[in-house]
């Protein structure tokens, strides 16, 4: 049925205004549909949101808090000279140029530094009482995302690539293991107030016998 003049002409001013309002709503719903995933957080398994950079300051090695120095674990220089760490008390303090691995290393390593020797320590939980000394060489490379399950002394010889590294240097025999990073010495021996996994000012073997040298691969 035709409609009247009147209703005709209504109609006629009103389909512009609608037509404009239909292209608003469009354009709007675009706009929200592609802001979205623009602005939707990151987040890693574990509810970890991902940041700049690395994603926390904690070891993937620990289950419990680990206690950082400011410096800890950001920064990072892969090319120029190997700095030493230094040793303040018990605590191993990474250089400020040193990859940011071998700081989570060095991070996770002060986590267990005082913890007793316990044979076996390590191996079947990497948060444990105490550590022998390839379990406590595992756990800190673990903290470095360098390992994922511990190793023993004789398999540390397998370990990564041939000889000393830049930064962490690996020595292994079938009965024992510890590492130097950063020209620290980390080892369950030689300790003068009790055994368990200590940082020591030297790089000498404590505990006799020939080693196999190794380094993870790249540092």
């Amino acid at each position: 049925m035709p409609f009247a003049p009147g209703v005709a002409r209504g109609a006629a001013r009103r389909s512009p205004i609608a037509a404009l309002l239909i292209a608003a709503v469009a354009a709007l719903a675009a706009t929200l549909l592609v802001a979205a995933p623009a602005s939707a957080k990151k987040s890693l398994p574990g509810g970890v949101s991902a940041r700049s950079g690395l994603e926390a300051e904690i070891p993937e090695s620990t289950e419990a808090p680990v206690e950082t120095e400011p410096g800890e674990i950001e920064g990072e220089s892969e090319t120029g000279p190997v700095e030493r760490a230094r040793l303040v008390g018990t605590r191993a303090i990474a250089p400020a140029g040193a990859p940011a691995m071998v700081k989570r290393v060095i991070a996770a390593a002060n986590h267990i530094r005082t913890t007793p020797y316990i044979w076996g320590g390590g191996h079947r939980r990497w948060q444990d009482t105490g550590y022998d000394c390839s379990g406590a060489v595992s756990y800190a490379l673990h903290g470095g995302r360098m390992l994922t399950s511990p190793l023993t002394s004789g398999s540390f010889e397998m370990f990564g690539e041939a000889g000393p590294g830049r930064w962490i240097s690996i020595y292994a025999n079938p009965s024992h293991a510890y590492m130097v990073v950063a020209g620290l010495r980390f080892d369950t021996a030689g300790d003068t107030s009790g055994s368990g996994p200590r940082w020591h000012p030297t790089v000498a073997a404590a505990a006799t016998g020939r080693y196999v040298v190794r380094h993870p691969v790249g540092y």
